[in-house]
């Protein structure tokens, strides 16, 4: 099983539209995908066209039950979004007895219905962060051409190994994706070269970087995945050879699109 969370402590690097083609480039491939939006902006449900009646927050705080906190977004694509309230589970979560380990007590209860979890999370050092790394334990940090996304993209990786030590859990960054890469910018061969140099010293896979491509926002203001807007465009075409690595890096050799049968009937 998949379980992945798209973070940089930077905001502005495609998480969101990492997140959303990452869920539709494995339902294409016979999983089922839920995509939990730990953000409290709610890109994913507006970038998606979502009108959900309950949210994460009715899901960790209020307890009801998860079938009426997701929407379905696509063939294999459920969705928990986020809203305001998300601001009020990190509250909650502080007062709860090992709130760091909450992800892991609650979506146990659900996440054999799926073959695939991904977590968007905020740009920020937050518990509610904490909660999504130990619970899904690998990290994909999208980087853009800039200095303060890198710097975002290394304190994720310092996160992670704090966090293993911390919990003695093993929490590791997967693989770094460079995003909305113009190489007419000087600065953007800087960053490159720099995404190299991290990789080799933290043992970090570096993924083919994703071309800037003016079909992403269109796409996203017509409120489809970017594969159902523009299959051909050039950031699809970079996207598919990067998770095409993803998945090979993930060790995915299960038998795809049988979690949740194999759960049910044992």
């Amino acid at each position: 099983m998949i379980k992945l969370v798209i973070t940089n402590q930077r905001g502005g690097v495609s998480k969101t539209t990492t997140t959303a083609v990452l869920a539709r480039f494995l339902s294409n491939r016979g999983m089922k995908v839920l995509i939990v939006d730990a953000d409290p902006q709610a890109s994913m449900g507006i970038v998606l066209g979502l009108r959900p009646k309950s949210y994460l927050y009715e899901f960790v705080v209020r307890d009801y039950p998860f079938e009426e906190c997701v929407e379905r977004a696509g063939p294999n694509i459920d969705v928990l979004c986020s809203n305001r309230d998300t601001t009020r589970v990190e509250a909650a979560l502080l007062t709860m007895t090992g709130g760091e380990l909450a992800f892991i007590r609650l979506f146990k209860k659900v996440d054999f219905r799926y073959d695939a979890v991904l977590i968007d999370v905020a740009p920020s050092i937050s518990l509610l962060q904490t909660c999504a790394m130990l619970y899904a334990r690998c990290l994909l940090i999208p980087v853009a051409a800039d200095m303060l996304s890198l710097q975002g993209a290394v304190a994720c990786v310092q996160t992670a190994h704090m966090l293993k030590d911390l919990f003695q859990i093993e929490v590791r960054a997967t693989a770094i994706l460079p995003v909305m890469i113009d190489r007419r910018y000087s600065l953007t061969s800087f960053v490159l070269t720099a995404l190299e140099e991290m990789s080799e010293k933290y043992s970090v896979p570096l993924l083919p970087p994703i071309r800037t491509d003016g079909t992403v926002p269109r796409a996203e203001r017509a409120k489809m995945f970017l594969e159902d807007y523009d299959p051909h465009c050039r950031a699809m075409q970079d996207y598919t050879v990067a998770a095409s690595q993803l998945i090979t890096l993930l060790d995915v050799n299960q038998s795809i699109g049988t979690t949740y049968q194999a759960a049910a009937s044992a």
